[in-house]
């Protein structure tokens, strides 16, 4: 059960300064369209805001979950308890000084993209597509065609979860596939920066435009999903597995394997639970048939939903 003072407390204190949302229901701030609510969801619209934010969460003791634009979240039916805060599009300034690139972290990685080839900077066209913020990006070590974040950071700045700032160079953040220290530590990004090399303009959105065109072509883009949902195995690809298995279209109550592209499973009016359970019958099949353990890219938060007694 929820202790609901102190949630009233922060929202007292700080409701003037910063928009908050009770009980926020999680469905419309993610991608893939379901999720029980939040207690609390507030959205800064600054580094300060947000560094107060986390200074009064922490001294009433709530915990704090943080979420982007929600392009890569599967939220339990039963919610998320205590605060979350969201950092998307109220945090989006982008800079650009020479061959230096800076983006607070609720920019749109297509943002960043974009604002790159606009000024002959090369080294982002493989993000212009992905449909997640700056912060959550690096947060994760996103990717796609070849490219991902560890690539051209050279610079994180954020604050833990009670304020405090941090400053990681590219070489600190150990950048792996679809991962970074960041995910075993409890801080958050605020600003990144990139370092790029000269290109050609048109040229660079030529190939944005190109690399969008085969998402678009091969992506089920038309129906709530929270993209590649399992990470590449060693050796392969996780979509060609699945495939393999004979999975394609198979469903668990709303949520299917994507007719579509096998990598993606897709909203057709399901539950958590069912994505959930989805999930796991995937995993047991291509276990069972290929002997390769299927490992979730997909954030899953939150609490499952009560059960209703009989």
């Amino acid at each position: 059960m929820t202790d609901l003072k102190p949630l009233k407390q922060l929202e007292d204190r700080l409701g003037g300064e910063v928009k908050i949302i009770p009980m926020a229901p999680m469905a419309q701030y993610t991608t893939l369209r379901l999720g029980g609510p939040a207690d609390l969801l507030a959205e800064p619209d600054s580094p300060e805001t947000l560094t107060r934010l986390l200074e009064e969460a922490h001294r009433l003791e709530i915990p704090v979950t943080l979420i982007g634009h929600g392009s890569n979240l599967l939220v339990k039916d039963g919610g998320i308890r205590g605060l979350v805060i969201r950092i998307c599009r109220e945090m989006r300034r982008i800079e650009v000084k020479g061959n230096t690139i800076r983006a607070q972290a609720g920019a749109m990685l297509s943002s960043l993209a974009m604002t790159a080839a606009e000024n002959s900077l090369g080294g982002l066209t493989f993000a212009s597509g992905i449909p997640g913020t700056v912060g959550g990006g690096v947060y994760m070590n996103a990717g796609a065609y070849g490219g991902e974040m560890g690539q051209v950071v050279t610079l994180v700045e954020g604050v833990d979860l009670s304020g405090r700032p941090f400053r990681y160079a590219g070489e600190e953040m150990q950048f792996s596939y679809r991962h970074t220290r960041l995910m075993e530590e409890d801080k958050i990004v605020t600003h990144v920066t990139c370092q790029l090399p000269n290109a050609n303009r048109e040229e660079l959105i030529k190939e944005m435009v190109e690399l969008n065109r085969r998402r678009a072509e091969k992506q089920p883009l038309t129906l709530p999903s929270a993209g590649s949902t399992f990470k590449r195995p060693v050796g392969g690809y996780a979509s060609a597995l699945v495939d393999e298995c004979g999975l394609k279209g198979v469903s668990v109550g709303g949520a299917q394997v994507s007719e579509k592209h096998a990598g993606f499973l897709v909203n057709r009016g399901g539950t958590a639970a069912d994505f959930l359970a989805l999930i796991a019958h995937v995993q047991k099949v291509v276990f069972e048939k290929k002997g390769i353990v299927l490992e979730p890219e997909v954030r899953i938060l939150g609490e499952d939903a009560p059960v209703t007694p009989v």
